[in-house]
């Protein structure tokens, strides 16, 4: 167990750090949190954002500890995975792992939540339908429906080489800052993604990078059937809150929370927001 790991959950809590094999060859990082006392809540699949490290979850998971019991996974595009030569990094192949992981789980039809942020939610709702066992609801945290990449930047990945990623790294905090992010209303968000890129794997975030430049959220949409809580930003353009209604209209049994930054969709507030979510629609199921 990882000393570490102590401060991202809630006191007493049994942790288990371990990596995970799959059959296609990848291998993930899989942090386990169990609570010291059931308190009635489903399980959680954490999947976090593209790149993200589990330290900007760290309020969330800090106070969802103390109920859920959380399997933390980190995916593939991540530094903390092994990939054989050639993996994709697109959504289907994520999202595969995502499968297969909560395969390994061993859990129970409508006994487990998936939670995910950014394109960990984008991969929760496109692989939604080839799940074996179906999760009891998704609550979801600014899933992208799309990645929008301006041309002049899919030049510059196409001929990026991987070493010399220490030279294009200040362009992308450059272009983050004045062109994608709103950092009047949320500061925070652009220093933690400043602290993201730092630790990044070039290689995989280029391979990532070239093939979310092509993916779209819509048809998926169609095969979910699960409730969903949506929780989106109205300030954080980088998610695109204009997609988000558009979701709404497209999953059919959803409710929205506005909360309004990166930052407390980020905070326990989130945790919150699910346990109302859970106590109104799904926990009668865990009774």
């Amino acid at each position: 167990m990882n000393a570490n790991l102590k401060k991202f959950c809630a006191p007493g809590c049994e942790i288990h750090d371990e990596q995970i094999a799959l059959s296609n060859g990848v291998s993930l990082t899989m942090m386990t949190f169990l609570p010291s006392r059931r308190q009635g809540f489903p399980a959680v699949v954490f999947v976090a954002g593209w790149v993200s490290r589990i330290e900007g979850w760290e309020h969330v998971l800090r106070d969802m500890t103390r109920d859920f019991p959380v399997y933390y996974i980190e995916t593939r595009e991540k530094i903390s995975s092994r990939v054989p030569r050639g993996a994709k990094f697109d959504v289907y192949a994520i999202g595969d792992d995502i499968v297969q992981a909560v395969d390994q789980l061993d859990l129970q039809d409508n006994q487990y939540l998936l939670f995910g942020s950014s394109l960990g939610a984008t991969v929760i709702m496109d692989c939604y339908a080839r799940l074996k066992t179906k999760p009891c609801c998704l609550a979801l945290v600014a899933p992208n429906a799309e990645f929008r990449i301006p041309f002049l930047w899919k030049v510059i990945i196409a001929l990026f080489y991987p070493p010399f990623y220490f030279l294009l790294k200040p362009w992308i905090k450059w272009h983050l800052k004045y062109f994608r992010l709103n950092v009047k209303k949320d500061w925070a968000q652009y220093e933690k993604y400043c602290r993201t890129l730092d630790c990044a794997d070039p290689k995989k975030l280029k391979s990532a990078a070239q093939a979310f430049s092509k993916y779209r959220i819509w048809e998926a949409l169609k095969t979910i059937d699960a409730p969903v809580l949506l929780i989106g930003g109205s300030h954080d353009k980088l998610h695109e809150p204009e997609n988000l209604k558009r979701m709404t209209e497209k999953l059919a049994i959803i409710k929205y929370v506005d909360l309004e930054t990166n930052a407390r969709t980020h905070s326990a507030e989130v945790v919150e927001a699910i346990r109302e979510f859970i106590r109104d629609h799904i926990l009668k199921n865990f009774e």
